[in-house]
């Protein structure tokens, strides 16, 4: 039962790839590929633009924090001149808390502009990819165009087209119908001429037709019997003569 249905699935997944490769246009296909490429390379792009715009939003952390860093440090160096050495030390502990995250910042900073570097090199060598596989595809379609159309005009040159087929389907038919109608119109004049049909056609009936038979019996048989006579003439012609 296992093998049975194994072969039965093959036979549709056969079919099915049949209809399938018989609907696929190579054109349409690879405008489709040529369409997935440039949507993926638009995405490659956007990836670029959006670490960018986050480089950029941490760059201008940066500079917000470096602002702060100038501050606190005069808020430092102004306290130590009012004899406000707590308060200078308060500036100064901000200012290298600041300054801590100046370096984190300068980390996710470089990290940035590593996967940009990396993203562009990416979307340089994809977009190149995509350009050589559109001018691959328009000769490749242009092919197919060519070889399409010297395929029909050597099928429809040679008949071996399905139109072409088709008709000359219809032509043997229309020849074995002819020839059956031939055939059977023959039996029936044969059979008719017999006595074995009746032509209702004709005038004459039944009666007219035993009437004939019976006349062109006697003729033959008129025919017969002066064939003889003249036979045993020349009989007794030759015995006188001896």
């Amino acid at each position: 039962m296992a093998g049975l249905m194994g072969r039965a699935s093959l036979v549709v997944k056969s079919k099915f790839s049949k209809m399938l490769d018989r609907a696929e246009d190579p054109g349409e296909t690879l405008d489709y590929s040529y369409q997935k490429q440039l949507e993926l390379l638009q995405n490659v792009k956007r990836g670029i633009a959006d670490v960018v715009t986050a480089r950029k939003r941490i760059e201008l952390q940066q500079a917000q924090l470096e602002q702060s860093v100038v501050k606190l440090e005069t808020q430092a160096r102004d306290a130590l001149g009012a004899n406000r050495e707590d308060l200078a030390r308060q500036a100064l502990e901000r200012k290298a808390a600041v300054q801590q995250q100046l370096q984190g910042l300068d980390t996710q900073v470089q990290q940035l502009q590593d996967q940009q570097e990396k993203l562009v090199a990416s979307e340089k060598q994809l977009s190149a990819k995509v350009e050589a596989f559109r001018s691959q595809k328009e000769v490749i379609k242009a092919q197919y165009s060519a070889a399409e159309a010297q395929v029909r005009i050597g099928e429809a040159a040679t008949g071996i087209g399905e139109q072409m087929a088709d008709t000359g389907l219809a032509i043997q038919r229309a020849k074995d119908k002819t020839e059956q109608m031939q055939a059977r119109a023959a039996a029936i004049d044969e059979l008719t001429e017999a006595g074995t049909l009746e032509d209702l056609t004709s005038t004459s009936d039944a009666l007219d037709r035993e009437l004939a038979q019976l006349s062109a019996g006697k003729q033959v048989d008129d025919e017969l019997a002066k064939m003889k006579a003249e036979l045993g003439s020349g009989e007794q012609q030759k015995e006188l003569e001896q």
